[in-house]
């Protein structure tokens, strides 16, 4: 596992809690902050697997 995907999985995890903290408390802006780290967060655990499979393809 590369360290993008980790870092990636902690903010989508810290997303979906501030996502579910702000529609608990009507926080609209709250929840969006929650739903843009989310995304944030798949993307950078995205870019992690692409580096982990160029780096697999290159050692063989």
């Amino acid at each position: 596992m590369h360290k993008d995907e980790a870092k990636g999985a902690a903010k989508d995890i810290k997303g979906s809690l501030k996502e579910a903290a702000g529609k608990a408390t009507g926080d609209d802006r709250l929840a969006a902050e929650g739903a843009a780290d989310r995304v944030e967060g798949k993307v950078q655990k995205g870019v992690g697997a692409l580096k982990d499979a160029a780096r697999d393809v290159l050692k063989h």
